[in-house]
C-alpha cells in the first residue's frame, strides 16, 4: 500500500486554522459591537433623565373642577394678604380701635376673596339699602354668600343705627363693594332706619370716627372721601346723593371743617 507524502496531508490543518482565525474575527467584533451598543444605551438612558418630561396633551390632562380652582385661588390670595406688610399707621385688623368689633368673614369666592388691595386711596361710603337692619345682619349676610353664592358682595365695615361698627374683612384685602374701585378703595356700609336712607345721630358720629381715623392713618384727604354714586352712578347712599349739603355737612365734620 503507497503511502501519502506529508505535502497531501498540509492543506487540512491550514484551513481549519483561517476558519478558526475567521470565527474568532467575528466573535470580537459581534462582542464590540455589543459593547458599543451598551454604552449608547448608557448615554441615553443619562440623556433621559437629564431632560425634563414632555408635558402631556391638553386632552389627557385632568381638568380641574370649578371648586378645585376656587380652592386654589383662595389658598393663593390668602398666602399674598398675609405676605403684604401692613401700614404702620393701621392695622389690617382694627382689634385694638375703640368702638370697633371684629367679625372677619371667612375666606370665600362670594364674599370675602382674600384678594390683595393694590393700595388704599380712597374711603367709600355706602347705604346698605335694607332698613331697619342691624350691622349684624348684614355682617352675616355677606358670611351667608359663602354657602347661598348668590352673589358677590361684602364691605370692609358695616355701621348699624345704634353706632355699632364690624369690620368684616381685613383692611388689606379687597371687599365686593365698589366695583372697578375694590382694588383700591376701604368701603363702609352704613344702616338706616327707613327707606330714606338718612343715618342716625349714632351711626353718623361712629361713621365720622371711623373715617377720620383711616383717612389720617392713610394719608388721605377730603377729595378721598366720596361715595358709591361717585364710581358708578348709583344712588348710594341715597340720601346723600339726593342732598349734597348733607353729604358736604358730613365730609366737613370728618375734616373738622367750620364754616367762616
Amino acid at each position: 500500500m503507497q503511502r501519502q507524502s506529508p505535502s497531501r496531508l498540509a492543506p487540512a490543518p491550514r484551513k481549519e486554522r483561517r476558519l478558526f482565525s475567521r470565527l474568532l474575527t467575528s466573535a470580537l467584533v459581534l462582542a464590540l459591537a455589543a459593547l458599543m451598543l451598551f454604552f449608547l444605551w448608557l448615554v441615553c438612558s443619562a440623556l433621559e433623565q437629564r431632560e425634563p418630561p414632555e408635558p402631556a396633551p391638553e386632552s389627557a390632562a385632568a381638568s380641574p373642577t370649578a371648586s378645585d380652582e376656587a380652592d386654589l385661588a383662595l389658598a393663593q390670595a390668602q398666602a399674598q394678604a398675609l405676605a403684604r406688610a401692613a401700614d404702620p399707621e393701621i392695622p389690617v385688623v382694627l382689634e385694638d380701635v375703640e368702638g370697633v368689633t371684629v367679625d372677619l368673614i371667612p375666606l370665600n369666592e362670594y364674599s370675602r376673596p382674600g384678594v390683595p388691595l393694590e393700595e388704599v386711596r380712597a374711603i367709600v361710603i355706602h347705604y346698605v339699602g335694607n332698613p331697619n337692619t342691624t350691622a349684624q345682619q348684614n355682617r352675616d349676610y355677606f358670611a351667608s354668600l359663602a354657602e347661598t353664592g348668590e352673589e358677590s358682595v361684602s364691605s370692609h365695615f358695616v355701621i348699624g343705627t345704634d353706632g355699632t361698627v364690624i369690620q368684616c374683612i381685613p383692611l388689606d384685602e379687597k371687599s365686593y363693594c365698589t366695583n372697578h374701585r375694590n382694588a383700591d378703595t376701604i368701603s363702609i356700609e352704613c344702616c338706616h332706619p327707613d327707606a330714606e336712607g338718612a343715618f342716625t345721630e349714632e351711626t353718623r358720629a361712629a361713621l365720622v370716627s371711623l373715617v377720620r381715623y383711616l383717612a389720617h392713618g392713610y394719608g388721605l384727604d377730603y377729595d378721598d372721601v366720596i361715595r358709591h354714586y361717585d364710581v358708578t352712578g348709583k344712588i348710594c347712599p341715597k340720601y346723600y346723593v339726593e342732598h349734597e349739603d348733607a353729604w358736604t355737612d358730613l365730609k366737613d365734620e370728618i375734616f373738622q371743617i367750620s364754616e367762616p
